[in-house]
């Protein structure tokens, strides 16, 4: 009896682990997932100010000549 009492608890403790662990990994991914979206948004921001200088050094050139 003691034995099956031992695999029972030793099968909950090995759940809890478990269930800790998922919490972390979303934790974590929730977290990827908000860097990943404000690294986005600063490239997007990073190419319309790249657009725009090249326009801007377009019209430049094009008053050059």
């Amino acid at each position: 009896m003691f034995w099956a009492m031992l695999a029972i608890a030793v099968g909950f403790l090995g759940l809890a682990v478990l269930g800790v662990l998922a919490v972390r990994v979303f934790v974590a991914a929730e977290q990827l997932s908000r860097q990943v979206t404000d690294s986005a948004q600063r490239v997007n921001r990073a190419a319309a100010d790249l657009e725009r200088a090249a326009a801007s050094a377009a019209r430049a050139g094009a008053d050059l000549r």
